[in-house]
C-alpha cells in the first residue's frame, strides 16, 4: 500500500473523543440523549468490538437497572449510519470510530484467536472495490472488508 492511498485523521480518545461523537452527531441533525452518549462511552472504553448485549450489560450494571439489548441496537445503529462507529460484521460487533463523523470504507483485519478487529483506512483499496461494484452496474453504498486471520501477538 502507497503511503498516498492512506487516508490520514486525527484520531480522538477519552473525553475528547466523546465530545467529537457529540458534535458530529448534532451536526448531522440528530440529538445526543445521555442515553446515546452512555452507550458511545461504554463504546468508546472497549478496545476491541463490543456486541449490544456487552453493551447493555454493562450500563445495566452502572445504572443499577437492566438496559434493553435493542435499545442499545438502534442507538449502534443510528451511530453507525452517522459514522460514530463501525460495524464488525462477521463478530456482530462494533467498534467506536476514533474520527467521528468521517465517511470512508470499512476494512477490519480480524483476529480468530482474541478477537482483536483492526481498523485500516486505504483509499485506493476501497475505490477499486466502489469500482468493481459500478463496472458491474452496482452503486456500492457501505463496502466492509473483513480478513479473519491471526494479529501479531497471537501468531
Amino acid at each position: 500500500m502507497g503511503e498516498a492511498a492512506k487516508h490520514h485523521h486525527h484520531e480522538h480518545s477519552g473525553e475528547k473523543l466523546v465530545d467529537a461523537a457529540r458534535n458530529s452527531l448534532v451536526e448531522s441533525g440528530e440529538q445526543w440523549t445521555g442515553m446515546r452518549e452512555a452507550v458511545f462511552a461504554e463504546l468508546a472504553r472497549h478496545e476491541r468490538p463490543a456486541s449490544a448485549y456487552d453493551i447493555a450489560d454493562n450500563l445495566g450494571k452502572a445504572r443499577g437497572k437492566r438496559v434493553a439489548a435493542n435499545s442499545i441496537y438502534r442507538i449502534l445503529d443510528l451511530f453507525v449510519a452517522n459514522n460514530l462507529a463501525m460495524r464488525v460484521e462477521s463478530a456482530n460487533a462494533y467498534l467506536a470510530n476514533t474520527h467521528p463523523g468521517c465517511a470512508h470504507d470499512c476494512i477490519f483485519m480480524v483476529c480468530d484467536e482474541c478477537g482483536e478487529a483492526t481498523h485500516v483506512d486505504d483509499d485506493a483499496v476501497s475505490q477499486r472495490i466502489r469500482g468493481v461494484a459500478a463496472e458491474s452496474n452496482f452503486t456500492a453504498r457501505r463496502p466492509i472488508i473483513e480478513i479473519r486471520g491471526l494479529c501479531s501477538a497471537c501468531r
